[in-house]
């Protein structure tokens, strides 16, 4: 069982300026196969943007997806954890603010992401949540590619 979160983060980010559209931002994650972005300015996160909120908060109220920013609809000042922050730290985090995904920061700036997936893969590698993370994207929507 891993202790501490660089033991179970996805090491790396991926990131857009604040002023890139949700376009740009929806172009990379399809391009990354991940459904969130960081939202970085001067190498320091600024937001979180998923897929959700692209959907949500922008295009379901119809909004012009190639003029709409990715700060006008991230989660701006997200709740971060520290590599070496214990397991639980992030697990509590995630529970209080209830949020799925943590930007993980070192001396201000981000160096990875945990995820809901990540603790369950690296607490209960049975659980069927680790096992639908670890599947292909896809495999179970019927054939849908995600």
């Amino acid at each position: 069982m891993a202790d501490f979160v660089r033991e179970v983060m996805t090491p790396g980010v991926v990131a857009v300026l604040p002023d890139a559209s949700l376009v740009e931002a929806a172009q990379l994650m399809r391009a990354e196969d991940i459904g969130d972005v960081l939202v970085a300015e001067d190498g320091r996160v600024v937001g979180v943007l998923t897929d959700r909120d692209i959907a949500l908060r922008a295009v379901a109220d119809g909004a012009d997806p190639l003029t709409v920013s990715a700060r006008a609809v991230c989660t701006p000042d997200p709740v971060v954890v520290g590599p070496d922050d214990p397991v639980s730290t992030a697990v509590d985090l995630m529970r209080g603010h209830a949020v799925r995904r943590l930007p993980v920061v070192e001396d201000g700036r981000p160096v990875g992401m945990v995820s809901l997936g990540d603790l369950a893969v690296a607490q209960d590698p049975t659980s069927a949540l680790a096992d639908i993370s670890q599947a292909e994207p896809g495999g179970g929507r019927g054939g849908v590619p995600a």
